[in-house]
């Protein structure tokens, strides 16, 4: 059948494999509003000063010197207030804007009083004051550089990019970024028993599968160009395969070895080669990992919590390989009650999460997805199970 699978690998081993096949996607750059969603593939740094002046940090008054304070003008932001200031002079002055030279210390309005022209210090600010009616040197000022210097680094290579993170570049002068392509994947879905519509019936069930899994594929940082309905034939089965020209195929049903389980023998026929043949897990043992030319394949058990666990076994690492992250790190839980496992296989059991303690979920056969409604990832237990209140590795749902 292959040339040479590791039949059957530990849960962690299939991770590292998946996460050491995948080459390195190729670098592009993308202006800001299309980034999102991208990892990048350099380290951002920052195009100069952040900020590039010095700035208040609050609403009130840039005061020079001891007070009381005569007031000169006015300071907003965006508009730099040219005139230097002498001892005892200040001006009004907006959060972020330019400190005007000569300025010692910033004053905010609600620790101010106004006398007509004349401002002095109240409440917390007036115990603030020197011997000679001073503010600290640069009170409430944010210094040229306070945030990073020109050249320092903002942020790492491998960051995936939030809105937030953009936000960051954008404020390091960037209109560009360049990340790490994303992966296109085609989905084939395999089975002549699936309904795309409607509820089971006349012998059929509902594919739950094909619809979740463009958000899936989005979750994981790539991006989908099809999703495939396959009939249960090597012919089909072979047909969708090759004519595929996604980086990466993701399939569902078909890895076991029944009577319309045809993937292996269409994945030989394409001329490819094991990586993964079986995964010591359950739910998801039958999930599988092949490379065909300079395409990848990741084959999903037909079970709707086995693909699932196959995508978050094999996909998510594969992905962050892809993109020069290291393989996504496990958090940890206590878990709850007794769960029982196989005896050779880690199981996931689907649970909720509250104060670090993992809650078995109701409707954890393999078949079903009920228990997603109030799940928050899965508590991976070691072989034979774990008993109430032991330390168990945490793997969160999106």
């Amino acid at each position: 059948m292959s040339t040479g699978p590791e039949f059957e690998v530990t849960w962690e081993q299939a991770r590292q494999l998946a996460h050491q096949s995948a080459d390195l996607a190729s670098e592009i750059t993308l202006p800001l509003n299309e980034a999102a969603g991208h990892v990048l593939s350099q380290d951002v740094l920052a195009l100069g000063d952040m900020p590039p002046f010095a700035a208040s940090r609050i609403d009130g008054w840039a005061v020079s010197g001891p007070g009381p304070w005569q007031r000169v003008g006015d300071a907003l932001a965006g508009h730099e207030f040219v005139e230097s200031l002498a001892a005892g002079e200040c001006v009004h002055i907006a959060t972020g804007a330019v400190m005007p030279n000569g300025a010692t210390a910033a004053l905010k309005d609600e620790e101010s009083q106004v006398d007509g022209l004349s401002v002095i210090a109240i409440d917390g600010a007036a115990g603030l004051l020197d011997a000679t009616g001073a503010l600290p040197y640069f009170h409430d000022v944010r210094p040229s550089g306070y945030e990073a210097k020109a050249e320092e680094a903002l942020i790492p290579k491998g960051t995936k990019l939030t809105p937030a993170i953009i936000g960051v570049a954008a404020a390091g002068g960037h209109d560009v970024l360049v990340v790490h392509r994303k992966l296109v994947v085609d989905v084939l879905v395999f089975g002549d028993e699936l309904l795309t519509s409607g509820p089971s019936r006349d012998g059929k069930v509902r594919d739950s599968l094909g619809p979740q899994l463009p958000l899936w594929i989005d979750y994981i940082g790539a991006e989908l160009n099809q999703v495939k309905l396959v009939a249960d034939t090597l012919e089909n089965h072979f047909e969708a395969i090759s004519k595929s020209t996604a980086d990466l195929i993701v399939t569902t049903g078909g890895t076991a070895a029944g009577p319309v389980d045809h993937l292996h023998n269409a994945i030989v026929d394409a001329g490819g080669n094991f990586i993964i043949d079986a995964v010591l897990v359950r739910p998801g043992y039958h999930q599988l990992m092949a490379k065909i030319g300079k395409q990848y394949l990741i084959g999903l058990p037909g079970n709707p919590q086995s693909a699932v666990i196959g995508l978050l076994s094999l996909a998510v690492p594969f992905i962050s390989g892809a993109n020069g992250q290291p393989i996504p790190e496990l958090e940890t839980c206590h878990i709850s009650t007794t769960l029982k496992g196989p005896a050779r296989e880690v199981r996931l059991a689907l649970c909720s999460l509250e104060n670090n303690i993992a809650t078995p979920l109701e409707h954890l056969d393999s078949s079903m997805l009920r228990g997603f409604v109030k799940a928050d990832g899965y508590a991976v237990l070691p072989p034979g199970g774990a008993e109430s209140g032991q330390i168990v590795p945490w793997l969160n749902l999106p």
